[in-house]
């Protein structure tokens, strides 16, 4: 592909998912929609997946960041759940679904519709992320829905192998497929072990910002290459690695976890947005690869794919919720919280994405007789529906289900409370460690800057606790809003002066973007992030 379309992509994909924060709409559902669109639009290049891409550069940076941001204790508490999803929903699904698309399509032998089965068996990790985060979801719905995303792309990759040497006559038997499961699983998380204690040491004993956020962008892509060249799952191995990291972030620097965020939030950003609109482009080749089939019947296979995959999902979900709870008191005490809404929002929130593109586009064109592989193209076909069904019905009606359900959702007054009492706590142990070094006489300092460090303690201490108290009557603001909006201004009024100087040339422009360096720690620090 050529530098201007990838260019060109990457700018729509980014403006149409920046429109899309103004919109009710979700970003990936728009994203799409702007890619079925554009791929009829005269002029617009031929952006054909390419799974030796998207598998091994795209998925794993996007694994990364999703689970860095997630919560190892959370995933840990809630690890039955997401096993039951990641593992045993998707190998239920992959013969379920692939069982009845035998049954559905006349001639779609048993082996290959057992492939197509474990191609749309695994929920997107990027859809799945991007839906959560803009619903606001309870925590532990929340929890589950990553964690599931997180490792069930590991079981449909493997399953699909296995299903793949039988469609292709490459012969697969119940203890090879076994086996290969454990290789893959077991080994990932092996290989994820083994990296994550080197790679942290690296990261905490690098001095420089730069050379410790270049490290954390080529993380990924070590962890997912190391892991596939021996054979095993790159997805756990990648998993395990940013759990690891992500739990002990706060062992880096402060200066490498400023910058790795913003860079990650980039990174992040363009390929979410440019992968979704690439799920829309895929049109034109898939349709034109259907070559006898008939538009009625696709449509009537691909409806009852769609459905079969629902109806799965489903089926799994609620006895997989209800049915350990019945026979384990453990369980019942550890989910006392669990009712029928939590499952039915688990089970219409699996959305697929660009993985089950990725790996229906990777389905070798012949087998090993030299045979034309069954169906492929109707299988392609089916996958794309699928997705393009689960993301734009499910992704469109999962907000009104979730206001119909009444379904609870964060506690903002309750975690500001948690926050202004975890911080009240952290100030106090900050205030008697300060008392103390201010007792030994190599600590002295004149009493004005002693008097500041305690003013400073004193403001993030009672910072939060305001955003509990009332508002200005006038302006509706708390008085922290107030003081992070005065203190802006305050801040940039310094700035116009650092500019007029540097315009006057009474400073240079190294001087002056010292100095609004500065000013933007300070701004910083004024003013938390609202995302």
């Amino acid at each position: 592909m050529d530098a201007l379309p990838l260019i060109a992509l990457i700018a729509v994909s980014a403006a149409i998912a920046g429109a899309a924060r103004r919109t009710p709409v979700p970003a990936p559902l728009l994203l799409v929609a702007a890619g079925l669109l554009a791929a009829y639009v005269p002029g617009v290049p031929d952006y054909t997946l390419d799974p030796h891409i998207v598998l091994p550069l795209i998925l794993p940076p996007l694994l990364y960041t999703a689970a860095v941001d997630s919560s190892y204790l959370d995933l840990r508490a809630n690890a039955r759940p997401v096993a039951m999803l990641s593992v045993g929903y998707v190998l239920f699904a992959t013969v379920a679904v692939g069982y009845l698309a035998y049954l559905l399509v006349p001639d779609l032998p048993l082996t290959a519709a057992l492939v197509l089965g474990a191609v749309v068996a695994p929920p997107d990790a990027v859809a799945a992320t991007a839906i959560a985060r803009r619903l606001g979801l309870p925590n532990r719905i929340t929890t589950i829905l990553q964690g599931e995303s997180l490792v069930n792309d590991a079981t449909a990759i493997t399953a699909y192998k296995v299903a793949l040497a039988a469609a292709v006559g490459e012969g697969a038997s119940w203890g090879g497929g076994i086996a290969e499961f454990a290789l893959a699983s077991l080994g990932g998380v092996a290989v994820g072990l083994v990296l994550m204690v080197p790679i942290h040491w690296l990261r905490t004993h690098l001095k420089e910002a730069l050379l410790q956020n270049t490290l954390s962008l080529l993380i990924p892509f070590v962890a997912y290459a190391a892991a596939e060249w021996v054979g095993a799952s790159g997805v756990l191995a990648v998993v395990v690695v940013a759990l690891y990291l992500g739990h002990r972030a706060w062992q880096v620097d402060f200066a490498t976890r400023l910058q790795e965020e913003a860079v990650w939030k980039m990174v992040a950003f363009i390929l979410e947005s440019s992968v979704f609109a690439l799920i829309g482009l895929q049109l034109p080749y898939v349709i034109e690869g259907l070559g006898g089939y008939g538009v009625g019947e696709t449509l009537w296979y691909a409806a009852g794919v769609f459905a079969a995959v629902v109806v799965v999902r489903f089926v799994w979900v609620f006895p997989a919720t209800f049915l350990p709870r019945g026979l384990s008191k453990r369980i019942r005490e550890r989910e006392p919280d669990t009712n029928w809404t939590a499952p039915v929002i688990v089970g219409w929130a699996g959305m697929r994405g660009v993985v089950s593109l990725a790996i229906a586009f990777s389905i070798p064109l012949a087998t090993a007789d030299d045979e034309p592989f069954p169906a492929r193209n109707l299988v392609l076909f089916l996958t794309f529906t699928t997705v393009i069904g689960t993301l734009v019905i499910q992704g469109l009606t999962l907000p009104p289900l979730i206001r119909a359900l009444k379904l609870p959702g964060r506690d903002a007054y309750a975690e500001t409370l948690a926050e202004a009492q975890a911080q009240s706590e952290a100030s106090q142990a900050a205030e008697r460690r300060l008392e103390e070094l201010l007792a030994d006489e190599r600590n002295a300092l004149p009493q004005p800057l002693a008097d500041r460090l305690l003013t400073v303690l004193e403001r993030r201490r009672n910072a939060v606790w305001e955003r509990l108290g009332a508002v200005n009557e006038l302006t509706g603001e708390s008085a922290d809003d107030t003081y992070r909006r005065l203190s802006r201004e305050m801040i940039d009024a310094e700035r116009e002066v650092f500019v007029q100087l540097r315009d006057q040339r009474r400073i240079d422009d190294e001087m002056m973007r010292t100095l609004l360096r500065r000013l933007d720690l300070e701004e910083a620090a004024a003013y938390r992030e609202e995302s």
